[in-house]
């Protein structure tokens, strides 16, 4: 027995030594069971990464190929997807043993509320008016749902213009026409139209008769203004064709037009009646047409300038020197004005005074060469006598 236990003995020392393989016992050692399964983790760990990568990219795929539909329809819930029947053979046999065609995919269709029943054809409505059709146009119609596109197509709406996109357009460019112009089938706004009054007629006819005159059609000029002068008075138009015929010296076609009780009521016919005389060789009818009613100061120069000279004429100096110097007052600057005052007063035998009137002349301006003449030797005479 001690011989026996010497020898087990013996054998525990050696296991418990250092280096020494297992291979007496049959046990595997400590350090390399745990190698063993720490490899194991490490190889599950690595096969979960990657199938999580190889379900992520089938699902960026899948994501791809059909993409959302964007749409204003109401949301319809997906049906079915069809049997993939690209997995098939491309030419199947058949019982029969000929090639049969593929069958086309069957699109999907959207769950959509049953159509109502169609109603009966309306009576024929008459045609509507110009510009109806139009106006209907730019009414927004109502929304379709849309259709959910196979698998690998392109959805409308998304990367690319639907069919319909272009009508949109064109009603908002019909609508701003519309908005912008006077629609066809409204009747025009009427203008209410202001009537002339007799004296804007008289004034438009007068500058008719000026044009006219200056382009030699007395005649029609003269029919003109009798078809005006038969419903008013027309003085304007009167004054201006007188004054155009007293210019081509003929007087009594101008006095036709001026008769004395519509002369009476306007100055200016009763100047171009005055005129008209004088020229005639009436210089006291000439005189007694101004005398009649003369303007007052600071009006209508010219018909005071005419009165004094014709004045003048009659052998009335005062009165006319009277006259000069109102014109005088109101404006000293007129040489020709004291030229007038001069005479007059030479005339009437106030010799002091037509000095002064005459010297006055000769220092301003606008004296014609042989007025002025006259002017320095009147002076000299006077002034030597």
């Amino acid at each position: 027995m001690s011989l026996l236990n010497d020898a087990l003995r013996a054998a525990e020392q050696r296991q418990n030594r250092p280096g020494v393989a297992g291979a007496y016992t049959g046990q595997v050692p400590a350090g390399g069971r745990v190698n063993f399964w720490l490899w194991a983790v490490v190889l599950l760990l690595v096969g979960g990464v990657v199938a999580g990568f190889g379900y992520w990219f089938q699902a960026q795929g899948r994501g791809e190929a059909a993409p959302a539909v964007v749409s204003a329809a109401p949301v319809v819930e997906p049906a079915p997807e069809a049997p993939d029947v690209t997995a098939e053979p491309a030419l199947a046999k058949g019982e029969s043993g000929l090639p049969r065609e593929p069958v086309p995919p069957v699109e999907p269709e959207a769950q959509s509320e049953p159509e109502p029943e169609p109603e009966p054809e309306p009576e024929p409505e008459p045609e509507p008016e110009p510009g109806a059709d139009i106006a209907e146009a730019s009414e927004p119609s109502t929304p379709t749902p849309a259709k959910q596109a196979p698998p690998g197509q392109p959805v409308a709406g998304i990367g690319q213009p639907e069919a319909g996109a272009g009508v949109g357009e064109r009603t908002a460019e019909t609508a701003a026409i519309l908005s912008s112009g006077t629609p066809a089938a409204k009747p025009a706004a009427k203008v209410k139209q202001v009537r002339e009054t007799p004296e804007a007629i008289d004034l438009r006819v007068s500058r008719e008769l000026t044009s006219l005159l200056r382009s030699g059609k007395t005649r029609e000029a003269e029919q003109r203004l009798r078809e005006l002068a038969a419903s008013q008075p027309a003085m304007a138009s009167r004054e201006v064709f007188a004054r155009r015929m007293l210019v081509q010296g003929m007087p009594d076609r101008a006095l036709a037009w001026l008769p004395e009780p519509v002369a009476d009521a306007h100055a200016g016919l009763r100047l171009l009646r005055a005129r008209a005389l004088h020229a005639r060789g009436d210089l006291s009818g000439a005189v007694a047409t101004l005398e009649r009613q003369v303007p007052t100061d600071g009006q209508h120069t010219e018909y005071r300038v005419t009165l004094a000279t014709l004045l003048q004429q009659a052998g009335r100096s005062t009165e006319a020197a009277r006259h000069w110097s109102v014109l005088i007052a109101r404006d000293d600057s007129r040489a020709t004005w004291w030229v007038g005052l001069a005479i007059a007063l030479e005339t009437g035998g106030e010799v002091k005074g037509a000095v002064r009137a005459y010297g006055q002349a000769a220092r301003l301006p606008g004296l014609s060469p042989s007025l002025a003449d006259y002017v320095r030797e009147r002076l000299k005479t006077l002034q030597a006598g």
